[in-house]
């Protein structure tokens, strides 16, 4: 529908693979480089969208299936897209998104067994145009991940999600990599079992270019290099 000015980019992968915090860093380097940078997530990122993400972390929606659950996410996504993404591409920014399309093929999809039929018609309906430029996708084998997220938060209930047998988050985790084998030009793979600072550089030297190529209209004064 509206062609994007800003710049696109999603984060995908498994429990506990980083990406809130890759997310954040690349945040904090891009606005020091001076570019307006929205950071967002799914489940949520508008308030319409929070509310259904209570619903379905917690399992409330479990019961009645995955179909439903998938309804769920696309009425979700399409108000974060009208109210959030949309809005703040048009404007030039550069938006960085936990999680997006690809999650929903994944997780109702790969492992949830739905038809790719319905979950792409889903999709069209939920996004309307709206597409990830680039893709970050941190690969980590499930175990590892699986653990992260325990040590991340000991003291919470995993989610509706983190509570599944470790063979579905690898079949996950193959899901993902069969989707970037399947779209290179957007989806970018990057070892996430590796030290932090490392996978940063990674993906900076993927996104700046990109940052660059919106032009130096959409960007304020440039800021310290790291």
């Amino acid at each position: 529908m509206t062609q994007q000015s800003g710049l696109f980019v999603t984060f995908e992968g498994g429990e506990g693979a980083g990406k809130s915090t890759q997310i954040r860093r690349l945040a904090d380097l891009l606005r020091r480089r001076g570019y307006d940078v929205l950071m967002t997530r799914e489940p949520g990122g508008s308030p319409g969208a929070e509310a259904v993400r209570h619903v379905l972390l917690s399992g409330a929606a479990q019961e009645f299936g995955t179909r439903l659950e998938a309804i769920l996410f696309a009425a979700a996504r399409n108000d974060h897209v009208e109210e959030v993404i949309r809005p703040a591409l048009a404007s030039g920014a550069i938006v960085l998104c936990d999680r997006f399309i690809d999650s929903s093929r994944v997780y109702q999809g790969a492992t949830g067994n739905l038809e790719s039929d319905l979950i792409e018609a889903l999709q069209r309906v939920a996004i309307d145009g709206v597409k990830p430029d680039c893709t970050v996708i941190l690969d980590l084998p499930a175990e590892i991940g699986l653990g992260r997220a325990r040590k991340r938060a000991p003291d919470e209930a995993p989610d509706r999600f983190e509570r599944e047998e470790i063979e579905t988050h690898e079949t996950r985790r193959q899901a993902y990599l069969a989707i970037a084998t399947a779209d290179p030009g957007r989806c970018h793979v990057i070892d996430a079992d590796r030290d932090e600072d490392v996978i940063a550089k990674e993906i900076a030297a993927l996104i700046e270019p990109m940052a660059l190529s919106l032009g130096a209209d959409q960007a304020g004064a440039s800021g310290s290099s790291e």
